[in-house]
C-alpha cells in the first residue's frame, strides 16, 4: 500500500527579501576580495578564453563589412587621386608649353628691337591674327591698322629681312602679302656686286625669282640679294632672299635665278611694319639720305 505522506499547508524556507539581502552581500564581498587580493583573475581569464570564440564569431559580420568599406573608400580615394594628379599633369604642361611659347616670343622681340636699331625707320610692332586659307595666294592678318598709322603699301620685316607688303587695311586690322606672293615684286640688288634686279613672288614652291636675266648678268647661286631702295618704299640693305640656282632658256636668251626668301613668316607671330610714306615714295629716300648725312657728320 502507498503510505500516506503529511500535507504541507505552508511554505517553509527563507523569504525573498532576504535571499537577496544574502546575494548582495555576497557580491559586496566578491568585489571586495578581486579588489584586494586578485584572486578570481584565474577564472576571469579561463572565462575569457572560453567566451572568445564566441565574441569573434559576434563580431564577424560588423569586421566583414567594415573590411569591405575599407576597401571600397581605399578604391574611390586612389581613383579620385589618380584624377586629380592626372588632371595637375595636364596644367602642368599646360604652364610648360605656355612658358616656353613667351620664351621664344620674348627672344624674337629682341631681336625685332634689334632689327630697329639697325633700320632708320619709325615701326609698329604686329602679331598675327590669323592666316586666310587660300591655296592661290599668300597672306597674313595682324592685328593693327590706320588706328596704328599703318598704309597699303608699308613693307614688313622681321629679323630675317623682308617678310612682305601691307596691301589692304581696315581701322583694327591690316592683311599683307608674302614675299612669294604673286602681287609682290621688290627692287633688289646682289649683296656681292651691287648688281640691280627685281625680286618677283609667285613661285608655287615657295621661293622667289629674279627674272629677266641676260647673259652678261654676273649672278651665281650662293648670292644674297637684298633691297636697293629704289623707289622708295622699302629701305635699302634689308635682307630679301639668297639665290639657290640659275636656270637659262636658250630659246629667249634670258634666264632667270631661283632664291629662297632669308625671312620666315610660317616660324613667327609677331613682325615689325615700316611706316615709309607710300604717299610720296621721294620723301622716304630723301629723309634716309639725311638721316645718314648727319650721322656721318
Amino acid at each position: 500500500m502507498q503510505g500516506q505522506g503529511t500535507i504541507r499547508l505552508f511554505k517553509r524556507g527563507p523569504t525573498a527579501e532576504f535571499r537577496l539581502f544574502v546575494f548582495v552581500v555576497l557580491a559586496l564581498f566578491l568585489l571586495v576580495v578581486d579588489s584586494r587580493w586578485r584572486v578570481l583573475d584565474p577564472a576571469r581569464q579561463v572565462v575569457a578564453v572560453a567566451l572568445y570564440p564566441f565574441q569573434r564569431l559576434v563580431l564577424a559580420p560588423r569586421d566583414a563589412i567594415e573590411s569591405v568599406n575599407g576597401w571600397l573608400d581605399a578604391a574611390s580615394l586612389a581613383r579620385t587621386e589618380k584624377e586629380a594628379l592626372q588632371q595637375q599633369r595636364i596644367e602642368l604642361a599646360q604652364i610648360a608649353t605656355h612658358a616656353a611659347q613667351l620664351a621664344a616670343e620674348n627672344r624674337l622681340l629682341r631681336r625685332l628691337l634689334s632689327v630697329t636699331e639697325t633700320v632708320s625707320q619709325s615701326s609698329v610692332a604686329v602679331e598675327v591674327l590669323y592666316e586666310p586659307p587660300n591655296a592661290f595666294s599668300h597672306h597674313l592678318v595682324f592685328n593693327k591698322g590706320t588706328n596704328n598709322g599703318i598704309q597699303p603699301g608699308m613693307p614688313v620685316i622681321d629679323e630675317g629681312g623682308v617678310v612682305g607688303q601691307v596691301m589692304r587695311v581696315t581701322p583694327f586690322t591690316s592683311e599683307a602679302a608674302l614675299l612669294t606672293d604673286e602681287k609682290i615684286s621688290i627692287p633688289a640688288q646682289v649683296l656681292r656686286n651691287g648688281l640691280r634686279v627685281i625680286v618677283f613672288g609667285g613661285s608655287s614652291s615657295g621661293k622667289v625669282e629674279v627674272r629677266y636675266l641676260t647673259g652678261e648678268s654676273d649672278i651665281v647661286p650662293g648670292d644674297t640679294l637684298i633691297t636697293s631702295g629704289v623707289g622708295g618704299l622699302f629701305p635699302a640693305g634689308l635682307l630679301v632672299a639668297k639665290v639657290d640656282q640659275i636656270v637659262r632658256d636658250a630659246a629667249s636668251g634670258f634666264a632667270v635665278a631661283i632664291a629662297s626668301p632669308l625671312s620666315h613668316p610660317e616660324r613667327y607671330r609677331h613682325f615689325l611694319v615700316l611706316r615709309v610714306d607710300t604717299a610720296n615714295p621721294e620723301s622716304n629716300q630723301e629723309a634716309r639720305q639725311d638721316g645718314a648725312s648727319s650721322d656721318k657728320q
